[in-house]
């Protein structure tokens, strides 16, 4: 796919318009990608999270960025993993509402983890396969408007699986 790419390194220093945060339904913080995310941003974050109201499984809320080199953080919640097929789609509008959300606030470069694969438990070869899936269609249903992706991978096994999906990717 054009304007996807894959990056084996750390989603806080992207310099993506925004990133996106694997947050959990308080996006008050949290382990994981979500914690690095606060961390590196500072405590504004949390303050304006706080104004939120949180956020359902599925959904995606922006925020400004703070100390972040990106502009803003798009959070959203990854379902925890069960086995049910909502799971998919669940994770699949994770995906699709953060690029909507991004597109809204007029943004072209986005930054994913790889959401709900760590203490969430979605199996990586699975919730990689609906990642690239959820962006080709969303890409595809969006030809005029240019935008940007990286799948960031914090480990070498995350960025293989990206790297094979996405050559074994027909679109």
């Amino acid at each position: 796919m054009k304007d996807v790419n894959v990056v084996l390194g750390d989603i806080t220093q992207s310099e993506c318009d925004c990133i996106v945060n694997a947050a959990n339904k308080t996006l008050l913080g949290g382990g994981g990608v979500d914690g690095a995310i606060h961390r590196a941003a500072g405590p504004e974050l949390v303050r304006e999270c706080a104004t939120l109201g949180g956020c359902a499984t599925g959904e995606a809320k922006i925020t400004k960025g703070y100390g972040l080199k990106a502009k803003y953080v798009i959070h959203t919640v990854g379902p925890i993993y069960s086995g049910a097929a909502t799971d998919a789609e669940l994770l699949g509008k994770c995906y699709t509402n953060s690029l909507e959300l991004a597109k809204a606030n007029n943004l072209h470069s986005i930054a994913f983890p790889a959401v709900s694969t760590g203490v969430y438990g979605y199996p990586l070869e699975t919730a990689t396969r609906i990642a690239v899936d959820a962006v080709s269609a969303w890409k595809t249903a969006n030809r005029g408007y240019p935008m940007r992706v990286d799948f960031y991978c914090f480990n070498e096994r995350a960025y293989a699986q990206y790297v094979l999906t996405l050559k074994n990717t027909k679109y």
